[in-house]
């Protein structure tokens, strides 16, 4: 039987329904925080508006500091080149920053099927980078990473009970409802197999995304919980009035 614990921490500010908890799933603690599309304001960012990549958590703060707002829940919002540009179709606040990828390609992200997460309007999707570019949804923030880690609730056909590749992963699913999105980051190296499965079985998404690796960072002030280290490139995250 799998061994479950979940630790609760609700945000209090009545506007948000930001909820970030610590949740054990076969052994290994994973960070989760669900963001309800209908109520928080989640938006991509990348750099200010002096063309300055934000990096981190920190800088961003600031420049939302300076609108009289603040950050909330932040992670990695896809993968980046060295130079922190995003790899991989990415919408901002509606504008195209990078085209859709639909070949295959070297690493993660190039192991088909990977996808697209959208949202925007009081709704999220993950789909299929293919399905996505076929059905040309209407998004106000979208970026593309890859692999898919479920794809309507199968797991993605390459990953392996067996696997023994093991690294800190965090990702993205949606609810069916469509207005729910989960992200996990892990607290330690898991396989791709086993976190396709918490998405899956434990968080309840049909349709998930991974994001990124051993790069993986968490801002979330329910969790008081702000995570440095080296720049990274686009950020995902909510924000609110400042106090």
């Amino acid at each position: 039987m799998r061994w479950l614990a979940v630790l609760f921490v609700l945000i209090g500010a009545p506007a948000m329904a930001l909820e970030c908890r610590v949740e054990t799933f076969e052994g290994v603690d994973y960070s989760i925080c669900e963001v309800d599309l209908t109520q928080d304001d989640l938006r991509l960012f990348h750099a200010n508006a002096a063309g300055e990549v934000f990096g981190g958590f920190t800088a961003l703060g600031d420049d939302l500091a300076a609108q009289g707002l603040k950050l909330t829940f932040a992670t990695n919002g896809g993968m980046y080149h060295p130079d922190r540009s995003p790899v991989g179709y990415y919408l901002e606040n509606g504008v195209e920053k990078r085209r859709l990828i639909t070949s295959a390609g070297p690493g993660n992200f190039g192991l088909l099927p990977n996808g697209v997460f959208c949202f925007g309007n009081g709704r999220a999707a993950v789909i299929e980078t293919l399905a996505f570019r076929d059905l040309a949804p209407e998004c106000t923030y979208a970026t593309q990473s890859g692999p898919m880690l479920v794809i309507d609730g199968a797991l993605h056909p390459k990953f392996s009970a067996e696997s023994t590749s093991r690294f800190v992963r965090n990702g993205v699913g949606v609810r069916p409802d469509g207005t729910t999105a989960v992200f996990a980051i892990s607290e330690r190296g898991v396989t791709f197999h086993a976190f396709a499965r918490l998405f899956r079985d434990v968080l309840g998404t049909p349709n998930a995304l991974f994001i990124d690796g051993n790069v993986s960072r968490l801002f979330a002030e329910p969790l008081s919980r702000n995570d440095g280290g080296f720049a990274i490139g686009p950020i995902i995250g909510t924000v609110s009035a400042a106090d």
